[in-house]
């Protein structure tokens, strides 16, 4: 970092110790989970900047789901699973913030359940988890390792419930589909009592996930980002670096 975002990064972690024990919620997206290896979307190097027969956009889409499962499923387990990541110093840190009772909760936009396996426990995932799957027709569920197994049994590549036949599809929120009313419902009750809002790593154009920061209401709010977002200039704080780089206090 350079001495001007070492200062802003100063900054946040005086503002941090400063808050009141529960007052800090973090709010983040896919730019937490680069540092453990895991592709965001909209980068020069991302998901979405990959050349694919159809565009990623649109196979992450339900109606794609739907119509062309075996494709999906294709692109699914080859370029959004990524079982063998390792959390990062930012999920590290967080889940520390947590342990002291400084930070109340975080809210994701990944998928990856990294945040739990650094040790956070208040997580509302708003697009769901990789790790949790569940039949579309008796609701049977199933972990991430056997809907591979019942995908490798199958010569289309689609997983299928032995039970009842159906499609295993995983809990996470695709493009056409709605959040989860009741983590909408926890993530906005936790940005509304907030007194410190951090925001980190996304781009903030994905709604209604964007929308949340415009509840809260309390006395700081912190954007760090490695490029600028729309909501920049209501920021009490912007910091233009990588998470970890911000969150690791050592």
């Amino acid at each position: 970092m350079d001495d001007a975002t070492r200062r802003a990064a100063e900054t946040l972690r005086a503002w941090i110790a400063d808050t009141p024990p529960g007052g800090m919620v973090f709010f983040g997206g896919a730019g937490v989970s680069t540092e453990s290896g895991i592709p965001d979307f909209r980068s020069p190097d991302g998901l979405y900047a990959q050349k694919h027969r159809y565009p990623p956009e649109q196979m992450v889409s339900r109606s794609f789901f739907d119509a062309h499962p075996s494709e999906f499923f294709d692109f699914y387990c080859e370029r959004m699973l990524a079982l063998d990541a390792e959390p990062n110093r930012a999920h590290r840190a967080l889940a520390e913030l947590e342990h002291d009772g400084t930070l109340r909760a975080v809210i994701t936009q990944n998928i990856d359940g990294l945040h739990q396996k650094a040790g956070s426990r208040n997580v509302l995932e708003l697009h769901g988890s990789v790790l949790r799957n569940a039949c579309m027709g008796c609701g049977a569920p199933y972990s991430v390792e056997r809907l591979l197994d019942l995908r490798a049994a199958n010569p289309d590549g689609v997983p299928r419930c032995p039970a009842c036949g159906r499609i295993v599809k995983p809990a996470v929120v695709l493009y056409e589909e709605p959040l989860d009313e009741r983590t909408l419902h926890e993530a906005i009750t936790a940005i509304a009592q907030a007194d410190l809002l951090v925001i980190a790593g996304t781009s903030l154009s994905v709604y209604p996930a964007a929308g949340l920061i415009d509840v809260f209401q309390g006395s700081r709010l912190v954007i760090v980002n490695r490029t600028p977002t729309p909501r920049d200039r209501h920021a009490d704080l912007c910091i233009a670096a990588n998470v970890g780089d911000v969150l690791d206090f050592r």
